[in-house]
């Protein structure tokens, strides 16, 4: 156990040890505080995004440290990192230590108060998390839940969601999203000749909808895949 001790110098062996040490102390740290810690950042790529600018600074500020031991230190951390993913894609009990199930904090418009201290929010947070999605009643809720990456799903009953054409059984056209022909003044060749067209039908185009449009004042022109230009003027 000298490797835990300060010593004048470390073999390569003694620096594995510090980093396996050093690695599981820091996961079981970061479980300890909490997911919400880490926010969108999963366990794994939260510890070794700490632990890689702390060990690679003290050597790069500090003339008399070696780069050797840091350079072992994080390549042992790489392959724990490596063999950590590899494992919870493999081994579901794994995955779970690193990527927790979901823990739902409403259902049925019920709040699910020990769950909100599990994952340690508060109401105000929760209700921030709902007014997020445009959710003002707690009563409109279905189900809520707390994800591994720090965020809130909420799904609304059935009679508050949104109505769409589909509710009404209506076929609606597949989204297509808009060619930018031109940005900033200038013509995108590139995008004209993707959509079968030229610079000479786009400005036709332009010119047959905005009288005394000029290419100078230009901001933005998109054209859609019905075909229409739209444009944005400085």
């Amino acid at each position: 156990m000298d490797f835990f001790s300060s010593q004048e110098t470390l073999t390569w062996v003694q620096w594995t040890l510090r980093a396996l040490v050093g690695f599981t102390f820091f996961v079981v740290v970061v479980k300890v505080m909490g997911q919400r810690t880490i926010s969108q950042v999963g366990l794994l790529d939260f510890v070794i995004v700490l632990l890689i600018g702390n060990i690679i600074a003290h050597p790069l500020s500090d003339e008399g440290l070696g780069l050797e031991g840091s350079m072992i230190t994080m390549v042992v951390i790489l392959v724990l990192y490596l063999l950590g993913i590899g494992l919870s894609l493999r081994f579901p009990g794994i995955r779970k230590l690193f990527i927790p199930s979901p823990l739902p904090l409403i259902e049925n418009g019920s709040i699910i108060y020990k769950n909100l201290k599990k994952v340690r929010i508060s109401i105000d947070i929760l209700m921030a998390e709902l007014r997020k999605n445009n959710t003002e009643d707690i009563q409109k809720v279905a189900l809520a839940l707390w994800e591994p990456g720090g965020t809130v799903s909420i799904f609304l009953k059935s009679e508050h969601q949104t109505l769409t054409p589909a509710t009404f059984g209506k076929m609606v056209k597949p989204f297509k999203l808009p060619i930018t022909v031109i940005k900033e003044k200038k013509i995108d060749y590139k995008a004209l000749e993707q959509i079968g067209k030229d610079d000479a039908w786009l400005l036709h185009k332009i010119a047959s909808i905005y009288e005394h449009a000029e290419l100078s004042d230009i901001l933005l022109a998109t054209v859609d895949d019905s075909g229409e230009v739209n444009v944005v003027f400085y």
